[in-house]
């Protein structure tokens, strides 16, 4: 039993034919998938959050970022084109095209005049401003 332990989480097929087999013979020509979720990091500060999403693959032209309230929703197309001669057999293409989304919530409102994106090398920086709470209005009484 413990020989199938490495098993577990993974593929024991895809194990099993890794062994006996070239891995090209196996695997779809367009192998790997899009990523599943777009990986963020988020900082706070005083007065704003600092997002860093990471979002390989995609042109600036393509990422969308939609702020609505406390809300935050990032949204890119990614799209790696083969590029291939008339004489070219592909054996194995690592190349992918999609759509990935992600959505979070924060603890306090945006203000989105004040917010800032930046995208440089696959990292896409935002700049979260904290919209200033108005707080309460004191009633006067008479």
């Amino acid at each position: 039993m413990s020989s199938l332990s490495p098993f577990v989480g993974g593929n024991l097929f895809d194990e099993l034919f890794r062994d006996i087999s070239p891995g090209y013979l196996v695997r779809p020509l367009h192998g790997d998938p899009l990523p599943a979720q777009i990986k963020v990091d988020i900082k706070e500060n005083p007065n704003e959050y600092v997002v860093h999403a990471e979002l390989p693959g995609a042109g600036k032209e393509n990422i969308h970022v939609q702020i609505e309230g406390n809300v935050v929703s990032i949204r890119a197309e990614i799209s790696q084109i083969d590029t291939q001669n008339k004489d070219d057999k592909p054996l194995r293409s690592e190349r992918y095209f999609g759509q990935v989304s992600r959505s979070f919530q924060l603890p306090v409102d945006i203000d989105q005049s004040a917010s800032k994106a930046r995208y440089d090398n696959g990292i896409l920086t935002l700049n979260l401003v904290k919209a200033q709470s108005k707080g309460g209005q004191r009633l006067s009484i008479d």
